[in-house]
């Protein structure tokens, strides 16, 4: 394999000379008195884990990050008339506990919430409406569903509870090569089960109604994955979890977490695009040569440990990266990814679509949908990312900032449908999550003695909060690898040997 660029690489304070091809001499090269690290992708995972492996690693790990776009990743923002929206993940669970602790040691704030009713619209007219008071909302849930809600609620917080043991694992230093490996120690075969069989058919298995499920579990799903209840029961538990908690989000934006791990950590932020990682040994030690590009040209680097934590899938640009030099080789990491649309429109509402002549009469401020109408999954009147004291929400009759979430780009016609008439349309266009059940079996965090894959666990579920638990996995999988201690990696009856370690 050739460079486009002819030049030298840097390697620590060494410089090896590349001019004819990657395949360069490197037992000349000097074992690297520093720990070398590279990470490919500056979203939360990256940004997590360039934190996680200093936290573990100490001073002398020097950490580049790679980054072809912006820092962030799917934590982004639009700006409508000199305010900033939320574009990619918008809140997090209360049960986000290393999110927590990245806003408390970053010194950030959890942004004040504005209250909106809730409502899940089915083509024709609303299937199911919140009200102001708690208990009428729990009657009208019964009323229409019995006890269904409830069984879904029992459902959920037996995984969540069983999910929760991570936290506890990672706080004894222990981790996992693979995702099913990490599954089976939270929830045995149930939980790597739950991967190969549908939502709705675990969910009628404990009792809940199929209505429960095309009504309510059907627009959950479709507002956090753009998916149904075929997807696989462990991703789904994941996603309806997060819609019975209370939310929060970041004062000033989301975004804030990453780039604010970026600049504890004391990162490199090299704006290129990774195109290969090649393996090499010194030493006895391996050698990851990560080449790249930019707009000054081609280059690369050497380094001890290399993360990539950016989706590698077949139709995503990222899976032009490719490994060279590995035995056996690195196989293509096979599976499609969800497209998902966002668009703030900035404009007055069609409330009439939705059953309501007068708008001053429109009472919601979130819309989910059941399958129908196909052509979006959510309507959402959004705040801004900053919010005075003396901020109110807008009243449905007054220009807003409307959020539609859509599997596609809105047509003209659809905007018009939703909208008696807008100044302003503002999209992003986001890889958003795997499509659940395009990959045949569950992808591993160990790609090679010091290479790892972070993304490899959205594959079970995704979420911002699971992406820095993959994080903090990868780093703890590094440092395990590197110190050798065996003991704490991929350990079975793990709940019987932290009891014994209290």
């Amino acid at each position: 394999m050739k460079f486009k660029h002819l030049g030298t690489t840097s390697a620590g304070g060494y410089s090896v000379n590349c001019s004819l091809s990657l395949s360069c001499s490197v037992s000349l090269l000097p074992y690297l008195p520093g720990l070398l690290t590279a990470v490919v992708g500056a979203g939360i995972g990256g940004s997590a884990v360039a934190h996680f492996l200093q936290q573990h690693f100490g001073p002398r790990v020097q950490i580049d990050v790679y980054e072809k776009g912006t820092v962030g990743g799917r934590l982004a923002t639009i700006s409508v008339n000199k305010q900033h929206y939320e574009s990619g993940a918008a809140s997090f669970h209360s049960l986000s506990l290393h999110m927590q602790d990245f806003v408390k040691l970053l010194g950030l704030r959890h942004r004040r919430e504005v209250v909106g009713r809730s409502a899940i619209f089915g083509g024709e007219h609303f299937v199911l409406e919140e009200t102001d008071w708690y208990l009428l909302n729990l009657f009208r849930l019964w009323w229409h569903y019995g006890i269904s809600f409830l069984r879904l609620q029992m459902w959920v917080e037996e995984v969540m509870e069983k999910f929760m043991r991570i936290y506890k694992y990672q706080a004894h230093g222990y981790a996992f090569s693979g995702v099913e490996e990490l599954l089976y120690s939270l929830g045995e075969s149930t939980f790597v089960n739950m991967t190969q069989h549908s939502v709705a058919e675990s969910l009628l298995q404990v009792g809940v109604t199929q209505r429960f499920i095309d009504d309510v579990v059907s627009a959950v799903l479709r507002a956090s994955y753009g998916q149904s209840a075929a997807m696989p029961a462990f991703a789904g538990a994941m996603s309806l979890a997060g819609a019975q908690g209370s939310l929060w989000s970041v004062e000033g934006g989301n975004k804030l977490v990453c780039s604010g791990l970026l600049k504890l950590t004391k990162a490199n932020v090299i704006h290129a695009t990774v195109t290969s990682v090649t393996l090499h040994s010194t030493e006895g030690k391996a050698l990851y040569q990560v080449a790249y590009e930019n707009e000054v040209g081609n280059s690369s680097d050497f380094y001890d440990i290399v993360v990539i934590a950016t989706p590698l899938h077949l139709d995503n640009s990222s899976s032009n990266l490719t490994f060279v030099g590995f035995h056996p080789p690195i196989d293509d990491l096979q599976g499609s990814f969800q497209p998902t649309v966002v668009s703030l429109v900035h404009g007055y509402l069609n409330s009439s679509y939705f059953g309501f002549p007068d708008p001053k009469l429109f009472p919601f401020a979130n819309i989910l949908t059941t399958d129908f109408p196909s052509f979006f999954c959510t309507l959402d009147n959004i705040c801004p990312v900053n919010i005075s004291a003396s901020f109110r929400r807008k009243q449905p009759q007054e220009a807003a900032v409307w959020r539609v979430q859509s599997p596609k780009p809105l047509f003209r016609t659809q905007l018009k449908t939703l909208f008696r008439s807008y100044y302003s349309v503002q999209t992003a266009e986001w890889q958003a999550h795997p499509l659940y059940g395009s990959r045949p079996t569950l992808p591993r965090f160990a790609l090679h003695d010091q290479l790892f894959y972070l993304n490899a666990l959205e594959w079970a579920a995704s979420s911002v909060e699971v992406m820095a638990v993959a994080a903090k996995n990868v780093a703890l999988l590094a440092y395990n690898r590197w110190y050798q201690d065996l003991d704490k990696i991929d350990q079975k009856d793990l709940m019987h040997k932290v009891k014994t370690e209290l």
